[in-house]
């Protein structure tokens, strides 16, 4: 008998699942699906280099058929799950739908950006989470400093050269760190919009940035952040964005033509589709094996599952915890079938590092702190390993 696995969504949770499932499981006892809406798994953790083009966007993504190598990849959406005849619904981006089988499911659709009732985000905010989006960013800088050149209207030069980011997490603070290093490197061939200067602006409405990491490390991009003359308003929302302006909760009304949105995310709104229970916000309840509560043969993880944390709460949607469940719940699925022994998830992060531009970064590894250049080489030759 061949058992039939299918996991939805191919990033960090879901391709690694794969990749682990093809190991523990012989060949002629499983058939491997996996849908995803595009063929590639795009490194996050290295977006940002990618929008600042230290590092092409080419060496960010890896071809999921490059090393997933007996899972059957298909293109498309699950839109429907029949819990009773333990079927999905694909639906193809051609529109065509097929019923799929599974002895196991595996729901790992990730997250999407977290857009706010804020009036005026959805027309003109550019969210970043996607290659398309890094692409855009950059693509969009190199614009506005073309057009600030080319003006001599002082109004419109500050709109341009005014760039507001929201949101103090990973994604907002080293998107930044790297624009402005790759903005500043280019003002040099825009004499105009050099003679005015840029304007950079973070709005955060904690108290504090970065708050996966401790304090301390926090502290210290803040204050080299604004040792770069980047304005970080803590304490702060965005009420409303127009065409050329932001209004924050200051009561300024900056001047921008640039509002970049990383407040956060959700999990993917697909799993509403599945019928698995799901917590407060959104994410699938699982426990401490990735099983869904309830439901046999299905499982979850990564952003879209609120997996048990062993040092209490549940897990951050990072790359980090989703890379080391994925092999947990491998394990489980084999064990299910009667190969091996079942898991639980309880990897503990003992290191964290926060990119602060072009060979700047600030780390923790244990009770070890690292700063500078230092961080940066470790937390980028860590990443480079990484990729598949």
């Amino acid at each position: 008998m061949a058992w039939n696995i299918v996991i939805v969504g191919g990033g960090f949770a879901g391709a690694n699942v794969a990749r682990h499932l093809e190991k523990v499981l012989p060949r002629q006892s499983s058939r491997l699906t996996l849908v995803n809406d595009v063929n590639f798994l795009l490194y996050t953790p290295l977006l940002p280099e990618a929008a600042a083009g230290t590092l092409e966007p080419r060496h960010v993504v890896t071809p999921l058929r490059e090393i997933l190598h007996r899972t059957n990849l298909r293109l498309g959406v699950v839109d429907d799950h029949d819990r009773e005849s333990r079927e999905v619904t694909l639906r193809s981006h051609m529109g065509q739908t097929e019923q799929i089988p599974y002895d196991h499911l595996v729901l790992a659709p990730g997250s999407i950006s977290r857009f706010l009732p804020v009036p005026g985000l959805n027309e003109h905010a550019v969210g970043f989470k996607s290659l398309a989006d890094a692409i855009f960013l950059r693509n969009h800088l190199i614009e506005t400093l073309e057009m600030a050149n080319a003006t001599d209207d002082p109004e419109l030069r500050e709109e341009l050269l005014t760039y507001v980011f929201v949101g103090g997490g990973y994604a907002g603070l080293e998107a930044l760190a790297e624009l402005q290093d790759f903005a500043a490197d280019a003002m040099r061939d825009y004499p105009k919009a050099r003679l005015h200067g840029m304007r950079w602006i973070l709005v955060e409405a904690a108290d504090r940035v970065l708050p996966e990491i401790d304090i301390e490390l926090a502290d210290y991009a803040v204050d080299e952040l604004r040792g770069r003359g980047i304005d970080i308003k803590l304490g702060t929302t965005l009420e409303e964005v127009t065409e050329t302006t932001a209004t924050i909760s200051t009561g300024e009304v900056v001047p921008t033509r640039t509002v970049v949105w990383t407040a956060g995310v959700v999990p993917n709104p697909s799993l509403q589709n599945f019928g698995v229970p799901l917590d407060e916000r959104g994410r699938v309840k699982v426990d401490s094996s990735m099983a869904v509560e309830g439901m046999d043969g299905i499982w979850s993880l990564g952003d879209s599952a609120a997996v048990p944390n062993p040092k209490g709460g549940v897990c951050p949607p990072t790359a980090q915890h989703a890379v080391r469940q994925a092999p947990v719940v491998a394990a489980n699925i084999a064990a299910a079938i009667g190969l091996g022994e079942p898991r639980v998830f309880d990897y503990q992060g003992y290191a964290s590092f926060v990119n602060l531009g072009r060979y700047k970064a600030v780390g923790k590894i244990s009770d070890r702190t690292f700063r500078g250049f230092k961080a940066w080489w470790m937390a980028r030759s860590y990443h480079m390993s990484q990729i598949p």
